[in-house]
């Protein structure tokens, strides 16, 4: 039976959906070595491993595959994570830090592979993204350059103020990062092809099939849905942004205490046509420096997806699409006839610390989650790293040890988040 009733949010993504499939609602009994909570990319790429690896894994996704924030993004693939690399270094030292985010740059060339030879439907693909410095910040963008240059083994190079106006005519802009590895895609019939590679090496996805409870212990866990229990060695918990919502016990509420579900926004704009060359003449993704910037890419059919702004609500802001067209005009007054076709909103999972949250909480219960708005090619590291320590006893997975499930808040958290935000807000209007 497929999943009654439920749906993608109306976006880009949505609209330009490659395929309608579905995955059955769990029913009955079943039993598996893994099972696998969460159809994100977190829990899609993780059961995929698993699945390569010749491992019985059932995953369980409460909505559809992709419904959140991994079929909602703005499509931006590059190495790294939340924590900024400069900061990753400060904390567990330049080596410790090349060698994780070497980890995503090796997720990086895996999506790679996987797209050209399962020839996903996720284009319009195009290389490159820009780091643009918002005007009034310190400094240029040259130490950042040469830091990740260096240090961190990227393919980034700088771009002085005049080859950024150029490409870019906004007077918001001073200097930029190009990242030469990144490059941008259709989030959401990329999620899907991961899902029909897990399901094509042995995964059993079932769509629809909110995880009421998990009770057991190492050796041997009982996951409930509403139709349907799955018996299995192994629990791995990639709800992120949206544990608070769903299984209950001891591990779920101390996975949900120390994750902060943070929502940012998305648009899509009617075609501009030729006005659209008056602002923006190159193909590659972009984004600001600033706490909570824009970030944006120009579509091959004249339109632009823009996304930017973030908040500790659960629910979208009143005319959303009137306040993302505000903010486009900001950078970009002389489009001033762009049209919103459709806003969306998207719900991610930060930790404290901002970095991934991968680990064990005990014997047989392991998370994956917390990407916070850099997850394309984290959750890809993740799922590996996941997969590998179950099936292999691979054991680089404690390299993520120094980042704890510290707590995030509580019930406080979206108002401590607000707060926080609005504070960077300030901040960044007083450089404009």
């Amino acid at each position: 039976m497929s999943a009654p009733g439920l749906d993608y949010v109306d976006s880009y993504y949505r609209r330009n959906l490659a395929d309608h499939g579905t995955w059955p609602v769990l029913e009955g009994e079943t039993e598996a070595e893994v099972c696998v909570i969460g159809g994100g990319l977190a829990g899609l790429n993780t059961a995929l491993g698993l699945a390569e690896r010749g491992r019985s894994v059932v995953l369980l996704e409460a909505n559809r595959v992709g419904w959140g924030a991994s079929g909602r993004n703005g499509g931006f693939v590059s190495p790294g994570f939340a924590l900024s690399a400069t900061a990753l270094a400060e904390r567990v030292g330049a080596a410790n830090a090349r060698e994780l985010y070497a980890l995503t740059q090796q997720a990086l060339a895996l999506i790679r592979i996987r797209i050209d030879r399962h020839a996903f439907d996720c284009g319009p693909i195009e290389p490159g993204i820009v780091i643009a410095r918002w005007h009034g910040g310190r400094g240029d963008m040259r130490p950042y350059v040469d830091f990740m240059r260096d240090e961190m083994g990227a393919a980034v190079e700088h771009w002085p103020a005049e080859r950024l106006g150029a490409l870019y005519a906004s007077d918001c802009y001073e200097d930029g990062a190009f990242d030469r590895e990144g490059f941008h895609l259709n989030a959401l019939n990329f999620t899907r092809g991961i899902a029909t590679m897990a399901a094509a090496a042995g995964a059993r996805l079932h769509e629809g099939s909110a995880v009421e409870a998990v009770t057991g212990e190492a050796g041997g866990f009982d996951i409930r849905t509403a139709a349907g229990r799955v018996r299995a060695d192994h629990v791995v918990c990639c709800m992120s942004g949206y544990i608070g919502r769903g299984i209950g016990g001891r591990g779920a509420r101390r996975l949900a205490a120390a994750t902060l579900p943070v929502a940012t926004y998305v648009m899509l704009t009617e075609p501009l046509g030729e006005a659209l060359g008056a602002a923006i003449r190159a193909p590659h993704a972009i984004a600001d420096t600033r706490f909570a910037g824009d970030y944006y890419r120009a579509l091959p059919d004249g339109r632009i997806l823009w996304g930017g702004r973030v908040s500790a609500a659960r629910r979208p802001p009143r005319r959303l699409a009137a306040l993302m067209q505000r903010d486009l005009l900001k950078v970009y007054p002389q489009l001033h006839d762009a049209l919103p076709a459709v806003a969306w909103d998207g719900l991610m999972g930060y930790a404290r610390h901002k970095m991934p949250q991968i680990g064990r909480l005990a014997p047989g219960f392991w998370y994956c989650m917390g990407f916070g708005g850099k997850g394309m090619c984290a959750t890809t590291m993740g799922g590996e790293l996941i997969a590998t320590a179950i099936a292999d006893g691979d054991e680089r997975w404690r390299l993520f040890a120094p980042f704890t499930l510290g707590y995030a808040g509580g019930p406080l958290g979206p108002l401590i988040a607000g707060t926080v935000y609005g504070w960077y807000k300030l901040r960044d209007s007083a450089r404009v």
